[in-house]
C-alpha cells in the first residue's frame, strides 16, 4: 500500500512504500515461441530485482510447460503483421512478409528455425532452460486446472518446476496485490 503525506512547510507530497515485497504475476495464454519469451524474460528480470514472480499457464500457454511440446514451440508467420523480412534473413528494410507467403508449406518451420538460430547467436536460453532457471530461482509456476482438465493433461505432462495445477480462483488468491500481466 502506498501512503502520501504532506508537511505544513512544503507543498510537495512524500510517497512511502510499505515494506511489503513486490509481486508480479504473468498469465501466459499463448503457446507460440514468440509468446513464450515475454513472461520468461520479464520474470527473470523481476527475480533479479528481488520481485516475487508467479506464472500461470492457461489454454495454449500450457504448451510452454508441456514437456512434450516445450522444445517444439513454433513461430507462425501467418497472421503476424509485425514479422519483418529481415527476421527471415532477407534485408529489404522494414517490409513485412506478405501474409500469403506464410501459408506456403514449410514457412512456419523456416521462421522457427531462423528465430531459434538468431536467439542462439546471442546466447538466449531455450524455453526449457528459462523455465528451469525461473523455478530454481524461486518463481512459482502453475497450470490452469480448467484447461488441464479440458485438454486431458496431468501434472506428469509438465516440465519439472511446475508446482501445481490450480484453479483461476486459487491463482487470484495467490496473487492478491500483485501486478498482473496478461500475455
Amino acid at each position: 500500500m502506498v501512503t502520501a503525506t504532506a508537511t505544513a512547510t512544503t507543498p510537495t507530497f512524500v510517497v512511502k512504500q510499505e515494506d511489503k515485497p513486490r509481486h508480479i504475476a504473468f498469465i501466459c495464454s499463448k503457446g507460440s515461441l514468440d509468446m513464450a519469451y515475454p513472461a520468461l524474460v520479464m520474470g527473470w528480470a523481476a527475480l533479479g530485482n528481488g520481485i516475487d514472480v508467479t506464472i500461470f499457464f492457461t489454454f495454449w500457454g500450457l504448451d510452454i510447460i508441456n514437456k512434450h511440446r516445450v522444445d517444439h514451440l513454433e513461430l507462425a508467420p501467418v497472421g503476424n503483421p509485425s514479422m519483418k523480412m529481415s527476421m527471415m534473413g532477407v534485408d529489404t528494410g522494414n517490409l513485412g512478409i506478405p501474409q500469403i507467403m506464410g501459408a506456403l508449406p514449410g514457412m512456419t518451420a523456416f521462421a522457427t528455425k531462423l528465430m531459434k538460430d538468431k536467439m542462439a547467436k546471442i546466447d538466449v536460453p531455450s524455453v526449457r532452460e528459462y523455465l528451469q532457471m525461473l523455478a530454481d530461482a524461486g518463481a512459482k509456476l502453475y497450470a490452469c486446472k480448467m484447461t488441464v482438465d479440458m485438454m486431458g493433461l496431468r501434472k506428469e505432462d509438465f516440465v519439472e518446476g511446475v508446482e501445481a495445477i490450480v484453479t483461476a480462483g486459487d491463482f487470484m488468491d495467490m496473487t492478491d496485490g500483485a501486478q498482473v500481466v496478461f500475455i
